[in-house]
């Protein structure tokens, strides 16, 4: 006790990391007392869709760090989900991290940025007409990356990055629940291409600011962990049937509660050890918060028109399915993934007319029939709408509490 009032005093850390992810009896009481018959039945059914919830109180206090309380239900870090696009917001991260410790004038977040090919399944960016200077860079990837969920902005980032450099930099902060070891919607690659990344060039008015070349990765992103050879078939390139489980084990992973502490790394860094952190400026902080909490209607560059009634396009625990209007006083600073029957949604709430703010995360599978990469799941009529009434079940008791 004497240890923790002292670490508390030195405000380097909360609650969120004085009591770990351990209090898992509220919160399942919590979801069976007020959900609905849907929520009740996914709660009753572990096994069927694995669903696991992060909850995260804000307590703040005139002074000293605001103090965290966490709750937990089904929380299994060795029970294996696909991550889907979650894993583009610790790329996003260590994309920005790197650019600080490359320490080169000049060089930021806006610089334009050219990916290269070197290799047979490579493919080069030499422009990017969303941009408003029609150039690709971290930044605008970044954009891309937490307006819509870009694919090919976080392959650019991983490309530049690098397979090795971004799971060495995860584990090195503690992060080790983790595997990123391949691009999204590329079926084109292959284990090992995924390996080679491009080489990429930095440059301001014709002048070359910083140069890497093509990477390979020794990297072995090994985790025992269940469930990662699932099913009784799965859908192959060509559409055929194949009558065999599905292997995961050469796919990206990312653990729920190291996902949710990345998260509240760049919300709230004090709430996590130093060494949790990432290496970020305040511009760089207020950057991200900025675009993860931005809806596609507000940006012009990118400009998504198309999405101009579609608040929650990538944010799930607003209303799930239902393109409901986010309101100018709720902020949702999140990251969402969606792929194989997984739905995960990683995310800060703030209601500023409330005055109340918490984090959430969750994840569900849902694939009654046991057959991967079909696109036959329960997205809309089980995972949106149980991710948005834990949602909205929580933002309630916000309010009360």
């Amino acid at each position: 006790m004497k240890k923790l009032l002292l670490l508390l005093a030195l405000g380097w850390v909360g609650l969120a990391n004085a009591q770990p992810l351990n209090d898992t009896t509220w919160l399942r009481q919590f979801l069976l007392e007020r959900g609905d018959s849907l929520l009740q039945a996914v709660i009753q059914q572990p096994d069927r869709y694995q669903l696991q919830v992060i909850y995260t109180q804000i307590n703040e206090h005139a002074s000293g760090p605001p103090q965290l309380h966490t709750y937990t239900f089904g929380l299994d870090t060795n029970l294996y989900f696909y991550p889907a696009s979650t894993v583009k917001m610790p790329v996003a991260f260590l994309a920005l991290e790197k650019l600080n410790r490359l320490r080169i004038e000049g060089l930021d977040k806006d610089t334009p940025m050219f990916t290269g090919r070197a290799h047979p399944l490579q493919t080069a960016v030499r422009e990017d007409t969303s941009a408003e200077q029609g150039v690709p860079s971290v930044g605008h990837y970044i954009r891309k990356i937490f307006l819509v969920s870009d694919n090919d902005a976080y392959n650019r980032l991983y490309e530049w990055l690098g397979q090795g450099y971004i799971n060495e930099q995860l584990h090195a902060k503690g992060y080790r629940s983790s595997r990123i070891i391949h691009r999204l919607s590329a079926p084109e690659h292959t284990p090992e291409s995924n390996r080679y990344t491009n080489p990429v060039s930095f440059t301001q008015a014709n002048e070359l600011l910083y140069h890497q070349g093509q990477a390979y990765s020794h990297y072995e992103g090994e985790l025992r962990l269940r469930g990662q050879v699932r099913g009784k078939g799965y859908t192959g390139p060509d559409g055929q049937l194949i009558p065999a489980p599905f292997d995961f084990r050469q796919k990206n992973y990312l653990s729920l509660s190291d996902l949710h502490r990345m998260l509240q790394a760049v919300i709230l860094p004090d709430a996590v050890p130093p060494q949790q952190r990432f290496h970020l400026k305040p511009a760089d902080y207020a950057f991200l918060k900025k675009y993860m909490a931005m809806l596609p209607r507000e940006s012009k560059y990118p400009a998504y028109p198309d999405l101009a009634d579609w608040d929650n396009y990538v944010k799930f625990i607003w209303h799930g399915d239902r393109k409901t209007p986010v309101p100018p006083h709720v902020k949702i600073l999140n990251k969402v993934g969606d792929a194989y029957g997984f739905l995960t949604d990683v995310a800060y709430f703030r209601d500023e007319q409330q005055g109340t703010s918490f984090f959430l995360s969750v994840t569900i599978h849902t694939n009654d029939n046991g057959i991967y990469n079909d696109g036959v799941y329960e997205y809309d009529t089980t995972g949106l709408p149980v991710i948005a009434q834990i949602g909205q079940l929580l933002r309630a008791w916000e309010a009360e509490r």
